[in-house]
């Protein structure tokens, strides 16, 4: 398989943390001359932390498939034993990717220089352990689950899919995307650009008690782009932060993200969504509110934020 660097293109910025360990044993009085500063270079400790941090800054040159990444802080710190030292680093960062790689890269970097500050005392001295000893952020952290006995409708908008000369692919990604999460138990609906129409399919949704419903197209400017107002009719209480996510996250792909008036909102405890509906505008509107969207649930049962 060729190698190559991974796309993180889909992904959202999150707080990302990882802290990682190393140690560097040795002869007890070596160990006990790195730490007060008693080397034949000088003071090991101050110069392996600054090693460390600057290591974790270059982690992207030096392992050539990471990606770049503005760090936010990196922490170099030290503990003794007696016959060794032990590396803790942690990088934090707010962005797409991990930061593991820098924590590791800090730790193996600080115990390198550990042993140049101190190789002329004990050329002996072992470096290992290096792991990595924690990671948080990412979707990872955000594991949301639909609840048991989910029901999901997808709702298709479009005069030419509704009249049979247009296929429809946007709903169909839609029900793919929900699959991934688990969600399998799904109404599928096809209806002209018709408010009227659009209205009586969300609140019969809503009235059976589907948990959520996604529309695709709609969401325009052309006279015939009515979603927007039908879901007005619907929904209860807006909740805009889901449609300014979905137009913030397009917005860095495309600049014409800023035109899709759609919104998002709850009647009773279904969540309603208006996407946009080309499939590019979907897919990308979907990888930015999943899963956390799913939290919407517990938080609706008390479970609060």
């Amino acid at each position: 398989m060729e190698a190559k660097v991974k796309s993180i293109s889909d992904k959202i910025e999150t707080l990302r943390r990882a802290t990682a360990v190393a140690s560097i044993s040795g002869r007890p009085e070596v160990i006990r001359a790195l730490m007060v500063g008693d080397t034949p270079k000088g003071n090991a400790i101050d110069v392996a932390k600054v090693a460390g941090i600057a290591a974790a800054k270059k982690t992207w040159d030096l392992i050539p498939y990471c990606h770049p990444l503005m760090l936010d802080q990196v922490q170099v710190s030290f503990e003794a034993h007696d016959t060794q030292i032990d590396v803790v680093a942690t990088a934090t960062a707010t962005g797409k990717t991990g930061v593991e790689m820098e924590a590791l890269t800090a730790v193996s970097v600080a115990a390198l220089t550990l042993y140049d500050m101190a190789k002329a005392m004990d050329e002996s001295m072992v470096i290992g352990g290096i792991r990595l000893q924690e990671k948080r952020g990412g979707k990872s952290d955000y594991n949301d689950r639909a609840p048991n006995n989910f029901r999901a409708a997808v709702i298709v908008t479009s005069d030419g899919t509704a009249a049979g000369v247009r296929q429809d692919k946007s709903g169909q990604l839609i029900q793919k995307h929900l699959e991934k999460y688990g969600i399998h138990n799904i109404r599928y609906t096809i209806l002209p650009d018709d408010t009227d129409s659009i209205v009586h399919e969300m609140k019969g949704c809503v009235s059976e008690g589907v948990q959520l419903v996604l529309s695709t197209g709609g969401t325009g400017l052309s006279c015939r782009d009515v979603t927007v107002e039908a879901a007005r009719q619907v929904i209860e209480r807006e909740v805009p932060g889901i449609a300014e996510t979905m137009r913030s996250y397009g917005q860095r792909r495309t600049p014409y993200a800023m035109l899709s008036r759609g919104i998002a909102g709850v009647a009773d405890k279904t969540v309603i969504v208006t996407l946009p509906g080309s499939s590019r505008g979907v897919s990308e509107s979907l990888d930015a509110i999943f899963p956390y969207i799913l939290h919407a649930y517990p938080m609706m049962d008390g479970g609060g934020h």
